[in-house]
């Protein structure tokens, strides 16, 4: 299948600023009573990371889109966050599945409290396929930044270590799910959660990384 989002390349990864409208990364808005707005300055600072270290010229004003709208097919990198329940009726997941399948890619960060309510969202979406955990050496830890051992731990939680796992359609990575991580906390301003400033610079070094391989893959 041609991907839809074959210009991204050229649109996003530019020097060039007289094109007539930037693209933005967008927030996942899902039904089922999780607080998907959690994090809203997460997006901006990770954009504006993105425009200084990738080169990219994004919108610092990120969308909000939701499952089941033809704007999905808008943006290239959808993110998704939240603390609780996550509910995807049947033309919201065939939605996303068209969506992921057609170039399309989702970043699925727990906040803390999502793991029980993501799988069984994201299993309706794909019945075909199960998480699975990826290897460091997988090209989303090496796409800008380096992380040898994976994902890095930004908050306790239940003071696991951060997995990082993925749906792989047809050889692609289409959806990457942080957990035990919360990467978004760190993205946000530093007055939100007043972590140290390296951990915030692995977080937003993260979100790059997750960037850089949604606009090149």
């Amino acid at each position: 299948m041609i991907r839809i989002f074959i210009f991204v390349f050229l649109s996003i990864l530019s020097f060039s600023f007289d094109r007539p409208a930037q693209m933005k990364l967008a927030l996942l808005k899902y039904g089922g009573g999780g607080d998907w707005y959690a994090n809203p300055s997460s997006l901006t600072n990770l954009t504006r990371f993105c425009n200084k270290e990738l080169q990219t010229n994004l919108d610092q004003s990120y969308a909000t889109v939701e499952v089941g709208s033809a704007e999905l097919f808008n943006y290239p990198f959808i993110h998704m966050t939240g603390h609780g329940n996550v509910v995807f009726t049947d033309l919201e997941a065939q939605n996303l599945r068209n969506y992921l399948m057609s170039g399309g890619f989702l970043h699925i960060d727990d906040n803390y409290g999502m793991d029980p309510f993501v799988r069984p969202s994201m299993k309706k979406v794909f019945p075909e396929l199960d998480f699975i955990e990826l290897p460091f050496q997988h090209p989303v830890y090496q796409s800008q930044f380096k992380f040898p051992n994976g994902l890095p731990k930004i908050h306790k939680h239940d003071n696991k270590n951060p997995q990082g796992f993925g749906l792989i359609w047809k050889g692609r990575l289409v959806c990457f799910y942080s957990y035990e991580c919360d990467l978004s906390d760190g993205w946000e301003d530093r007055e939100v959660h007043k972590d140290p400033e390296e951990i915030r610079i692995q977080a937003l070094r993260m979100g790059a990384n997750l960037v850089k391989y949604a606009f090149t893959n």
